[in-house]
Formats: C-alpha cells, sequence, structure tokens
C-alpha cells in the first residue's frame, strides 16, 4: 500500500444524507419552473433557489414553520419596499440621503416583524426590503417589480414544502437494537415526558423499532408515564443494575450487592455515622428502607417519593441482604463529595461501585449510588442483547446518545427523529453504506 493510499484510507467521507437530495431536487425544480417559464441562463431569478435551500429542513414539521416565516418575512419587506418605490420617486433624492432613508426602511421592516409577535422574520423582512428597493432608480413599474420578488420567495417556498413532504423509499432496519436514555428524553427524572415525545416514542414502537431505554433510576419513575407504550425491549434500570419488562411489570434480571459486601458496607456506612437508604427488590417489587436518623433532604425525598405506587418505603430491617440492589446516601454537595472521596478507593477491593450525581429537586444536594461492581450499563446492554437474540439472532446494537448539554422538548423530538432515520434510512444510503462495508470486510 503507497503512502498515499495510507493517507487518504484514513479519510472516511459523509454519506449522502436525504436534505442534501431534497434541497438539491428543489433547486432544480425552481430552475425548470422559470425555463418552462421562459426564461433563459442570464435572466432566471435567484431568489426562488435560494428559498427553497433556507426552507429545506430535515424535518417537515421544521419545513413548514421556516416557511410560514419566509412568507411572513417576505410579505413584510415587499409591502415596505412597494411602499418606498412609490414614495421616494415624488422627492428628488439621491446619493447618501437615499441610501439613509434605505437604512431607515431596513429599520421599519424589522420593528414591523417584531411589532407582530414575529420576531424570526425579521432578518428576511429587512432581506426582502432590500432586494426589492436596491436597484432604485432603475425600477421602472414598482408594483410589478415587488410582486416578482414576492413570487420568487412563494415558488422556492412552496416547491421546498412539496419536495420535503415527499417521502424517498427507505428500508427499516429490524435488526438493530437501539439504545437511548430516558434523561435524554426529560428534564429529569422527576419531570414528566412530553405528549409529543411520547407521541414519537409510540410510533417507533408501534412501527417495529427495537428500543431499550436506559435509566440510571428504579423503573417506578417511568412506568406510570410510559404504560400506554409497549416497549419491544425490555428497559434498563438503576443504572445497569437492573432489567425491566415494562409490558409484564417483572424484573428479567438484576445485580445484587453480595451479602458479604453490603454488610461490610453498611458496617463502613454507620462508622462514619451516615444513614443512608437500602434498595431492593423482592418479587418484582421494590422496597426501600431507611437506616440512620433522617436528615432534612432525606425528608424531603420520602415525602415527594413515597406518593408512588410502584414502591414501598418500610422503616424496620426485614430485608434479605441477598436482595439488596444498591445504596443511596443523600446530602448537601460538599457533605456528598467528601464522602466519594473516602469511598472511591476502597470500595472496588470489596466488589462495589459507586456513582456521584445530583439529587433532582434539591438544589445544591447530591446523592451517593452504591452498587455491585457489574451491575453497569455496558453489562446491562450485553444482557439485553443476548436475550433478545434468542427470538432475533441477527439482532446488532446501536447507542443514539443526545449532544444536547439542555434537554427540552424540542431536543428530545430531535433525538427521536434521528433514531427514526436511523431505524428507517434511505434505500440508496443503505445500500451504499452495505456495500462498502462489505468491500472492507473482503
Amino acid at each position: 500500500m503507497t503512502r498515499s493510499e495510507k493517507m487518504f484510507g484514513k479519510i472516511k467521507l459523509p454519506y449522502i444524507g436525504q436534505r442534501m437530495i431534497k434541497t438539491s431536487v428543489a433547486v432544480f425544480l425552481c430552475l425548470v419552473f422559470y425555463h418552462l417559464r421562459g426564461y433563459d441562463a442570464g435572466t432566471i431569478s435567484a431568489e426562488a433557489a435560494i428559498s427553497a435551500i433556507i426552507c429545506m429542513q430535515p424535518y417537515v414539521n421544521d419545513t413548514w414553520e421556516y416557511a410560514v416565516n419566509r412568507i411572513a418575512g417576505t410579505l413584510i419587506g415587499a409591502f415596505w419596499g412597494l411602499l418606498f418605490l412609490l414614495i421616494v420617486p415624488m422627492f428628488p433624492i439621491r446619493g447618501i440621503p437615499l441610501y439613509a432613508l434605505m437604512g431607515l426602511g431596513t429599520l421599519i421592516s424589522l420593528y414591523s416583524a417584531v411589532a407582530i409577535h414575529k420576531p424570526d422574520t425579521s432578518s428576511l423582512a429587512a432581506i426582502v426590503f432590500i432586494c426589492v428597493v436596491i436597484a432604485y432608480p432603475e425600477v421602472e413599474y414598482p408594483l410589478y417589480h415587488a410582486f416578482h420578488r414576492v413570487l420568487d420567495v412563494l415558488v422556492g417556498t412552496l416547491i421546498a414544502i412539496g419536495v420535503n413532504v415527499f417521502r424517498l423509499p427507505r428500508v427499516k432496519l429490524r435488526d438493530q437494537l437501539f439504545f437511548i436514555y430516558t434523561k435524554d428524553l426529560s428534564q429529569d427524572h422527576l419531570s414528566q415526558i412530553s405528549s409529543p415525545v411520547l407521541f414519537r416514542l409510540s410510533y417507533l414502537n408501534k412501527d417495529g423499532a427495537r428500543i431499550c431505554m436506559i435509566s440510571e433510576h428504579a423503573p417506578a419513575f417511568f412506568i406510570s408515564q410510559i404504560c400506554q407504550i409497549r416497549l419491544n425491549a425490555p428497559m434498563i434500570v438503576m443504572d445497569g443494575a437492573g432489567i425491566y419488562d415494562t409490558n409484564e411489570n417483572i424484573y428479567l434480571s438484576r445485580s445484587c450487592i453480595p451479602p458479604e459486601s453490603s454488610e461490610w458496607l453498611m458496617g463502613k456506612l454507620n462508622s462514619m455515622g451516615v444513614s443512608y437508604f437500602i434498595y431492593t427488590v423482592n418479587k418484582n417489587r421494590n422496597f426501600i428502607y431507611h437506616h440512620g436518623t433522617l436528615s432534612q433532604e432525606e425528608q424531603k425525598v420520602m415525602q415527594r417519593m413515597r406518593s408512588s405506587p410502584y414502591r414501598y418505603y418500610l422503616n424496620d430491617d426485614s430485608f434479605d441482604q441477598k436482595d439488596i440492589v444498591y445504596m443511596k446516601i443523600i446530602g448537601r454537595e460538599e457533605r456528598a463529595e467528601r464522602i466519594w472521596r473516602a469511598l472511591k478507593d476502597i470500595l472496588p477491593q470489596s466488589g462495589l461501585r459507586v456513582a456521584l450525581r445530583p439529587q433532582s429537586g434539591l438544589d445544591g444536594c447530591s446523592s451517593l449510588y452504591l452498587y455491585a461492581a457489574d451491575a453497569t450499563v455496558d453489562n446491562a446492554k450485553k444482557q439485553v442483547l443476548e436475550m433478545m437474540r434468542e427470538e432475533h439472532p441477527e439482532l446488532k446494537a446501536r447507542e443514539i446518545i443526545s449532544t444536547a448539554r439542555h434537554h427540552s422538548e424540542y431536543e428530545a423530538i430531535r433525538l427521536l427523529h434521528t433514531l427514526g432515520h436511523a431505524y428507517e434510512p434511505l434505500r440508496l444510503t443503505y445500500w451504499i453504506r452495505e456495500k462498502t462495508r462489505k468491500e472492507k470486510e473482503s
């Protein structure tokens, strides 16, 4: 292999996506539209093609939103541009005073868009205004000129909508198992997953997508929200310590803390004067016990969590140590970090692991979660894949992770759209990808 082959062989070119194809098709149709109207290469307006490029979005809903904004901004800019072309010729204004009036007209266009509560259209309104008036004083027929600027934008916008609504041939990858995190679908585990997000998730499941949801918490937080959705894959809960079937409401697997490790850990925490919760799973139910004196933070958590019908808080020590899935310590951030530093180096020796996370609903508080060392999300993914491969041997794992720092409803829906495109890619894109993969394997 030559040096250039080694160099360029490492370069991975992106695949041609649906948006690229649809945008190029929309531009082509805009040019054909003007060609059929008798325009030649020197007279075809570029504004229709530009509008099609701007309005073409990855998803149809986004295209409609951009289209409405584009049309509104066009009408505002065209109105003030036409008014400018009708009024200014009455006065002998040229040079810098004329440009000052154009600047004033730009300001009025921007302000008009904001005044009608369409701030997203303000820049478009200003652009169209400038496009209409920039040719002054060479404009012979102002009304005709403004009308055609509006027509150009409408043509591009409508073509973009028509092309985006059209579905290119796709293929459904039923041999894929997709992993997504519940924290990417809502702000935190105490927040409700919005109806549009649930609707999209339900649609994907009904369409045959196999989605395994991963939660850092017990299934009780999500059972009531997704009870109407029959997931095509079990759910990974408690940060990998359990695998739960939300359709049958049973645990398929759980990684409990070994009794000798839990006994050592309880003795260690007692010697440190730390109070803690003990989370157990018995007969497919979550039982939570508390040991020590309740702090203010722990009391707040218990008051909020007791209302759930899917977990049971008990004040005795009647649990079986072989049922302990994890332990939890709640406290102020400084105290939780101090305990974490004291435990993180000695826990692995006892077959345990620790995770430090902010406590939802309590500002300035954190929680320490203590699990068995093998109770990890990676191990749980392997277990889920093995379980499902008993019926679907061809199944492959694929993880969909959000890159957003703050998870809003919009970002959650976009994440599910990303999953949808991964589950149902363009047939052409899939064919190219598979051909490239087989060539590399050969």
